[in-house]
Parts: structure tokens; sequence; C-alpha cells
């Protein structure tokens, strides 16, 4: 009965601060339990909180030294577009003055 409990208590704090699973597996692995997660949900008048997936991704970085930092999907298109010879996303080319509309 109380695994069920649990699980329960784990689905809550997933719906009430917005979590994936990932981030689910990275407070469990940094020991928190799902009414801490629920307690640091920040308050309207707390905006210099972080939300609680960006505290446990800052922690969990922190903690485990590792970068979850991912790349920008501009630079990952940009990247797609040179693998594949395509024109890049960025022009050379000016427009001329008498070319505005102004």
């Amino acid at each position: 009965m109380p695994a069920k409990k649990n699980g329960q208590a784990w689905e809550e704090a997933k719906k009430r601060c917005r979590l994936n699973n990932i981030e689910i597996q990275m407070a469990k692995e940094l020991g928190m339990t799902p009414k801490v997660l629920i307690r640091n949900i920040p308050a309207p008048n707390q905006q210099w909180k972080a939300p609680v997936k960006v505290w446990i991704r800052e922690l969990y970085e922190e903690k485990f030294d590792k970068d979850l930092t991912e790349t920008p999907i501009l630079l990952k298109k940009l990247a797609n577009s040179v693998k594949k010879k395509e024109t890049p996303i960025f022009s050379d080319s000016w427009i001329d003055e008498e070319d505005l509309p102004f």
C-alpha cells in the first residue's frame, strides 16, 4: 500500500511542478521527495526563485558535474545545412538604400 501512495505523490509532484520523467528521476537521484518539490514551487511574489524544473537541473549539474544544456535549435539547423551543403540560413546579400520602401 505505501508504494502505491508514494507513486501517487510523485505523480502529483510531476503534474504540479510541470516535470517530465527525466526530471523526476534526477530529483530521486538527488534524494528529494515529492513534498520537497511541491514546497519549492515559486509563489507569484517570489520572482527571484527559479521554477522547480530549472532548480532540479542546476542542482543535478552541480552535484554530478554533468552539463545538461542542449545546443540551441538554430545552431542545430545551421549545422545540418552545412552537412547537407545547402545554402546557409544567414544570407550575405546586402540591401541597397534605393531598394528600401521609404
